[in-house]
């Protein structure tokens, strides 16, 4: 029996509210991969919520963690006060950064953690005596949360269009995706590096170099369908940034915490940013935290700039490091190491990733992208009808499989927790499979149900 819930005065973030609200799909409890719907029914979760709950469901060390700090002390301000989980947090987020980002500026979430990335990056030139660079670099199909500087920096149409001009000074890279020449490549494409070359020889030839403050870029551009860096292109990027002194940002909220089979994609890349925004896995979810992890003399440059006893840089959070996110952080990088939930999802993905090829061939599969835990699977649109035959199977997994997928226009993104089994990883990728055999050339797709 469904449970009645009135449906009318949350207004859904990212979500088509009255189609939704026509067919609601309830999810009342989770444990381990699953989510428990409303009528009963077991939900694997192919997707670790959306892309953050990479411990699993209800993991009970995190979940005590802050059981017990909640019945400690609430809140505490972060601004001229302090309390020891907010250090505690920052120190174990560090034991797993890469070497040399040791200074951590706690927010609440990825799109405040880009912000205040931007910010930091901003500030740092101009404490420094380099004011004129204040331009700003992103990439076509990044997603970099919600604030403005995130959707100005961002490359997705629908997430600005409708708020009138953003950032100003703020130019765009190409995306690396290459279809024609990379199509069901396993791990990196190999075709694509040179790309990255359009830094220097566009971007900086158009802008002055010395008016760029920061590139930023997402390792994996996740929420845009997984698309992967091409090999050397992240290198690339890195050495045009140092020879030029502008600052490279890693946006890890969706590579962090393990997805790739490492802490961070800039372990696993090998290449090492000047900040990483992190959020999501940081707290296995459970509760809101994102993070900036700053390199020491970036950090320092403020420390220096500023006259004795006075605020060194006027940012923050009421939230900023929130004593039961801090407690969550501790516990699940506590969690992450205790595991080895990194070493299992690099042991994991060879397995994985031959379960995501096994779809090629199948009715209606253009392309099959992965690496580590991460997979996106690239679907022939339908004419006239954008999006509906992903949605048509991300709506058939979730009824008739009891398979949580995610979908961005006709892609299909997994990103499961790295508990994940075996049989769960059959289980995902056999429900999709059995779901595009079925599905027909045109899917009777009915959007009052999507």
């Amino acid at each position: 029996m469904s449970i009645h819930v009135n449906t009318d005065h949350f207004w859904m973030p990212f979500t088509a509210n009255r189609q939704f609200k026509a067919k609601p799909r309830m999810l009342v409890s989770a444990s381990g991969m699953h989510y428990t719907t409303d009528d009963g029914r077991k939900i694997l979760d192919g997707t670790s919520g959306l892309w953050c709950v990479n411990a699993g469901h209800g993991h009970p060390k995190i979940v005590e963690a802050i059981q017990k700090q909640a019945a400690t002390m609430d809140y505490a301000p972060a601004f001229q006060m302090g309390h020891p989980k907010a250090f505690e947090a920052a120190s174990a987020l560090v034991s797993i950064a890469p070497e040399g980002l040791n200074r951590i500026f706690f927010c609440n979430d990825g799109s405040e953690a880009v912000d205040s990335a931007l910010k930091i990056a901003l500030a740092y030139h101009r404490v420094r005596g380099d004011g004129l660079r204040t331009r700003l670099i992103g990439r076509e199909r990044g997603y970099h949360g919600v604030g403005f500087g995130g959707i100005a920096v961002g490359g997705i149409a629908g997430n600005r269009k409708h708020f009138g001009p953003t950032l100003p000074g703020v130019d765009h890279l190409r995306h690396p995706l290459n279809i024609a020449q990379n199509a069901f490549s396993r791990g990196l494409p190999e075709h694509g590096a040179e790309l990255a070359d359009e830094l220097e020889q566009r971007m900086l030839t158009l802008h002055d170099p010395a008016t760029v403050a920061a590139v930023i870029v997402e390792p994996i551009q996740g929420s845009t369908g997984v698309i992967l860096p091409p090999k050397g292109y992240l290198q690339k990027l890195r050495s045009i940034c140092d020879r030029y002194g502008i600052l490279l940002i890693f946006d890890e909220v969706i590579t962090g915490f393990g997805r790739l089979g490492a802490p961070f994609a800039a372990d696993y890349f090998g290449v090492v940013p000047d900040m990483i925004v992190a959020a999501k896995g940081l707290t296995n979810a459970t509760v809101p935290m994102g993070a900036v992890i700053v390199r020491q003399d970036i950090h320092d440059t403020f420390m220096d700039a500023a006259p004795e006893n006075t605020i060194e840089f006027y940012h923050g959070y009421t939230y900023s490091g929130h004593p039961l996110a801090s407690a969550a952080a501790v516990a699940t990088i506590d969690v992450y190491r205790s595991e080895q939930l990194f070493e299992r999802a690099a042991d994991m993905a060879p397995y994985f990733e031959d379960a995501a090829h096994s779809l090629k061939g199948l009715p209606h599969v253009k392309d099959v992208r992965n690496l580590g835990l991460v997979c996106g699977i690239e679907l022939e649109g339908i004419p006239g009808k954008a999006t509906a035959r992903a949605s048509d199977v991300f709506l058939k997994c979730f009824w008739d499989k009891g398979v949580l997928i995610r979908t961005t226009g006709d892609i299909i993104a997994l990103s499961p927790p790295l508990i994940i089994e075996k049989s769960q990883i059959d289980q995902m990728f056999g429900a999709i499979a059995e779901v595009l055999k079925a599905q027909k050339a045109v899917p009777e797709f009915d959007s009052a149900t999507a």
